[in-house]
């Protein structure tokens, strides 16, 4: 498949956000979640803004372009932030882990209503497999239940914001570019983060002073390399194969954020998990349409010569 290069990517991408949970866990741990999350996304920014800047395309945004940006910046940063930490303050990590998994089938529907995405059996196929992973996953975690609360409430509006940044960051990169709407989405969603957190979190602040140099260091990997270019290479995959598609990919994050909790927080994987790993693959290979291209190219290496 022509793809291929940029699904290794993507893959590597869900490996970097998979033990990225591990180090939010470590630096949640040390300083107060919504502020040290502002700023870590503001690092990300940072850490892109010599690419952007040197590339000099500011010139290019139109109004319009701003304004989708700014869009991605409240849906994507602000409001799946937020929601996020919200609600797993009220609501379970098994819950919490289940609802967010359905973020690929909520954006490819989004997709087929908004983008005109073709939806077909191969797709929804992989979608039922990609999902019912997660949910071996994250249900067949020690002491997981399943019962509805506010908080959930809350996780599915994740869901929904982050599956409306994700159709819009794919109308917009393509007029300008997926490095201009990654850096300055990063930088108004901080700002907007920031500003919440000093009416929620009065001490966040304050608390900076009390990370210890692991923690510091923990941060700095996790803006610059999970949040800064794990979003520029996923953006840059919603440009190139659609929201629909990439999305299927994030079933896959949080297998390895198990693989990152038994390597360094000495947690135990268990059997139904590795096979939740394996319906998650066997959907994202279903859903990418690599069935559907083995299938076009026999019939094209069958058909008679005119």
């Amino acid at each position: 498949m022509k793809n291929w290069h940029l699904y290794f990517l993507i893959i590597m991408v869900m490996v970097i956000w998979g033990f990225n949970v591990t180090a939010i866990k470590i630096i949640v741990s040390h300083f107060e979640p919504v502020t040290i999350t502002a700023l870590r996304i503001f690092i990300a920014f940072l850490t892109l803004s010599p690419m952007l800047f040197y590339r000099r395309e500011l010139k290019t945004l139109s109004k319009k372009d701003v304004l989708f940006i700014g869009l991605v910046a409240v849906f994507g940063v602000l409001g799946h932030h937020y929601f996020v930490s919200v609600g797993l303050s009220m609501t379970s990590a098994a819950n919490g882990g289940l609802i967010l998994g359905s973020v690929p089938i909520v954006t490819t529907v989004a997709a087929v209503i908004f983008l005109g995405d073709r939806l077909t059996f191969y797709r929804v196929l992989g979608l039922v497999f990609g999902f019912s992973g997660v949910a071996l996953i994250i249900l067949m975690q020690p002491g997981a239940s399943f019962s509805f609360s506010m908080g959930d409430i809350f996780i599915f509006l994740a869901v929904l914001t982050q599956a409306a940044s994700f159709i819009l960051i794919n109308k917009v990169s393509n007029r300008a570019g997926t490095q201009i709407v990654t850096g300055f989405s990063l930088m108004m969603g901080s700002v907007m983060l920031f500003g919440l957190s000093l009416v929620i979190e009065p001490t966040g602040l304050s608390s900076l002073k009390t990370g210890t140099l692991t923690a510091w260091l923990v941060f700095f990997a996790s803006g610059m390399i999970a949040t800064a270019f794990g979003h520029l290479v996923y953006n840059h995959a919603i440009q190139r194969i659609g929201a629909g598609q990439a999305s299927l990919f994030l079933n896959l994050s949080p297998f390895f954020s198990l693989v990152g909790a038994s390597l360094f927080l000495g947690e135990k994987i268990y059997a139904f998990q590795w096979a939740g790993f394996i319906f998650i693959v066997i959907g994202v290979v279903l859903g990418t349409g690599f069935i559907e291209h083995r299938q076009h190219v026999k019939m094209v290496s069958h058909r008679p010569e005119d």
